[in-house]
């Protein structure tokens, strides 16, 4: 006989509850279910420490900053990185305010759109996503821990290698590697309902020491000096691909959160609770954008080099404190980063795939595991685009808002279509991706030629967003989905809370439920 760990049993969620929507306690679970409103705890303000907490990231540094290796000057890259931002922000309210409404999770709500098990290939996808950017953000931290402790002991720079150069790692990188995953893991037991927290202090601490940077490149370098000298190299057709690839990649750096951000927006108080983001994203991510040029400019003409990974410009201080708490800060940041754009999206992700084995501390326990030994390419944005186009379109523009949540959990519900797929999403998926992924190929391997294709890569996010909202909506107007249409919307908060949360599932008649769900039907 099997030990008890073995078990399949043994591993079942302990304070599994029944879910009060689906049919069966097997399609959901506590994190599942929609947020209570006793729950609905994130304000105006966590939203706004959120995303300059999110801003405030070590990726946004590097992407502003690397525009200038590409040839753009920063009076260019500027405007990519705020018009690329704008836009996510339009799409970020428009996916959010319907997390706030619903109060689902990105997993369950786009069940609605794609249909019930055609939207496992958008969850699992997103899972993927966000386990290989996790492994890249834990990288980006490594770097970190190397410079603190090169800091407090200069010894360290000096340790011997004995890794082959064929691991594409040292020693004391693989040492560094370790010591971030163990200094970030214990985060992973927060609730995303006190994450909030260390967003806010992140969004204290980080900001201030970059600002801090900032002044350091302006009294070592005037921007006389180190900005207004750079002058675009590019001209013609060159200079208007690489300022679309610039806003391609603006907009692809958090094109995962544009898709599931109803994760984080599901805890709002209320929908203008969420509003925010319009404001807040291009003005925080712009700002940073502008700090990450001004200190590479400087670093330019300090050491003669493009730095555009700040750690590697910290490498060259001589100031071992100031490295400290530099690095120190960049810790915070990918800490935070870590967590929300990666760790806690697939966490939700995973507890649709196992809602009976996986709540949300499993899943980004699992992330953390998994994802710590990955790494990946950005060129997932060609799904990304057309996820969110869907999406958008499905809920503003098809449904009008009027979705049922109840049979979102439902597999043999109104969100069916035809053997659980919307065909419409199908063909829209394959209209738009199709023709990015000669690109992508490209962007995975470059001695692959694929011709002119790879320009429409360069344009990836934009290219799938667009398209596929626009034939996602002409198909759903040619080929209405009059099974799915209601005259009103059936909230969660619509539904009877007549089931006994202490009650076990043993005791819990499932036939009632159906019956309960079915009277609140229209």
């Amino acid at each position: 006989m099997a030990p008890g760990f073995l078990q399949r049993s043994s591993w079942a969620i302990s304070d599994h509850r029944v879910s009060r929507f689906g049919p069966s306690s097997r399609w959901s679970n506590k994190d599942m279910d929609p947020v209570l409103p006793e729950d609905r705890t994130w304000t105006t303000w966590d939203y706004v420490a959120y995303w300059i907490s999110d801003a405030t990231n070590a990726a946004v540094w590097q992407l502003a900053s690397s525009m200038l290796a590409v040839g753009l000057s920063w009076r260019q890259a500027l405007p990519a990185i705020a018009v690329g931002n704008i836009i996510i922000a339009i799409v970020m309210v428009l996916n959010g305010t319907i997390g706030a409404r619903l109060h689902v999770a990105f997993p369950v709500l786009n069940r609605s759109s794609f249909g019930f098990w055609l939207s496992y290939f958008s969850v699992v996808s997103r899972v993927i996503l966000a386990m290989f950017w996790f492994g890249i953000q834990t990288f980006t931290g490594s770097e970190c821990v190397y410079q603190m402790l090169k800091a407090i002991w200069p010894s360290v720079a000096h340790i011997p290698n004995r890794l082959p150069e064929s691991s594409h790692i040292t020693t004391v990188g693989m040492m560094c590697y370790f010591l971030y995953w163990l200094i970030q893991f214990p985060m992973m037991f927060i609730s995303p309902q006190n994450i909030r927290h260390f967003f806010t202090v992140k969004g204290v601490i980080v900001p201030f020491a970059w600002l801090s940077m900032l002044i350091w490149a302006f009294v070592k370098v005037p921007p006389k000096t180190s900005l207004e000298p750079l002058h675009t190299t590019l001209s013609g057709g060159t200079f208007s691909w690489a300022w679309l690839s610039a806003l391609n990649s603006a907009l692809g750096i958090y094109a995962t959160l544009s898709v599931n951000i109803p994760d984080f927006t599901r805890y709002a108080k209320n929908e203008k609770a969420q509003y925010i983001q319009l404001f807040i994203i291009p003005v925080a991510f712009t700002l940073i954008g502008f700090v990450g040029i001004a200190v590479t400019s400087a670093g330019e003409v300090l050491y003669g080099e493009v730095l555009w990974d700040p750690l590697r410009l910290i490498d060259r201080w001589d100031n071992r404190a100031a490295a400290f708490f530099a690095s120190f800060s960049f810790i915070l940041a990918t800490i935070g980063t870590n967590i929300s754009a990666n760790s806690l999206s697939a966490a939700n992700d995973m507890t649709v795939l196992f809602p009976n084995y996986i709540n949300i501390k499993r899943g980004q326990i699992i992330c953390a595991i998994i994802g710590g030994f990955l790494s990946f390419m950005s060129g997932y944005t060609v799904f990304l685009g057309p996820f969110a186009g869907i999406m958008v379109v499905d809920y503003w523009f098809v449904h009008q808002g009027k979705v049922d949540v109840p049979a979102m959990y439902d597999p043999r519900g109104r969100y069916r279509y035809w053997n659980g797929i919307n065909w419409r999403a199908a063909v829209t998926l394959l209209v738009s991706i199709t023709p990015t992924l000669p690109g992508l190929i490209n962007n995975i391997n470059p001695k692959i030629p694929v011709g002119n294709a790879s320009f429409l890569f360069n344009i990836a996010w934009l290219y799938g967003f667009f398209s596929a909202g626009s034939v996602y909506l002409v198909l759903s107007k040619a080929f209405p989905p009059h099974e799915t249409f209601m005259d009103k919307a059936i909230l969660a908060d619509d539904i009877p809370d007549s089931f006994d949360e202490s009650s076990s599932q043993d005791h819990i008649d499932e036939k009632e439920k159906v019956e309960v769900l079915t009277t609140a039907a229209p």
